[in-house]
């Protein structure tokens, strides 16, 4: 199948889905996860239709913004990002999606008050409670956000997640769940401000983002469902 119609069925599966659960299909961004993918690639992405790339990786970001790969394009920063990593991240893309501790955090807004920005941010959640994964632990999140207000070039948009690999969709619909509650209860707890506009909820991949959509996602990362089986990683520098 061709990269648009992947693009088109992925959008229509996205679109029942919002329905089903009595949601407007507009409400949910589809971000297209770039990983290993080529500029060329990226490119007709965007001109059929796709309007949020999502990257994982700083090397290959900063090899496609060099090439203006992204252009048309919103770009977002989805994977794990180290501290010594943010000056090639910060005031490059429109939302960071995974920013998981104090330390990280603290470094982000300092690079952006540098900058003269706002860096908008979403915390990562280890909603899982798995020790192989990144994310802040669900006990601490509320306390990172309160820090996310205080930070002076940072603008807190909200959450995402990566639950654990499940065998069927609907067995993610538990942290799925879990991770809207928690999405309410802080919007809740902050409120809006010059610091915040918690509007957010980046959740659901390849597998699962249909039973993501129905919790409650506003944002959905698709890699391999739009673009097929990723191509062999070359080892990040």
């Amino acid at each position: 199948m061709s990269l648009e119609h992947n693009i088109k069925h992925v959008r229509a599966l996205i679109d029942a889905a919002a329905l089903s659960a009595g949601r407007d299909p507009s409400e949910i961004t589809l971000v297209a996860a770039t990983k290993v993918q080529t500029s060329d690639t990226i490119r007709a992405a965007v001109a059929a239709g796709i309007t949020v790339c999502g990257e994982n990786r700083v090397q290959e970001l900063t090899a496609h913004l060099d090439d203006n790969a992204y252009e048309g394009a919103q770009v977002h920063f989805i994977g794990h990002l180290q501290t010594n990593k943010v000056k090639y991240v910060v005031g490059r893309v429109d939302l960071i999606h995974s920013v998981d501790s104090t330390r990280l955090l603290e470094t982000i807004d300092q690079r952006a008050e540098k900058l003269g920005l706002i860096q908008d941010i979403l915390l990562e959640v280890n909603v899982g409670s798995e020790e192989s994964k990144g994310g802040c632990p669900l006990e601490q999140v509320k306390e990172l956000a309160a820090q996310a207000v205080q930070a002076s070039h940072v603008r807190l948009r909200g959450l995402m997640c990566i639950p654990p690999i499940a065998v069927r969709p609907e067995d993610n619909r538990v942290y799925f769940e879990k991770m809207r509650q928690l999405f309410v209860d802080i919007k809740t707890q902050m409120g809006d401000n010059e610091n915040t506009s918690i509007d957010c909820l980046s959740m659901g991949m390849s597998g699962d983002f249909e039973e993501a959509v129905r919790c409650g996602a506003t944002h959905v990362r698709v890699g391999t469902a739009l673009f097929g089986a990723r191509p062999p990683m070359k080892p990040q520098i």
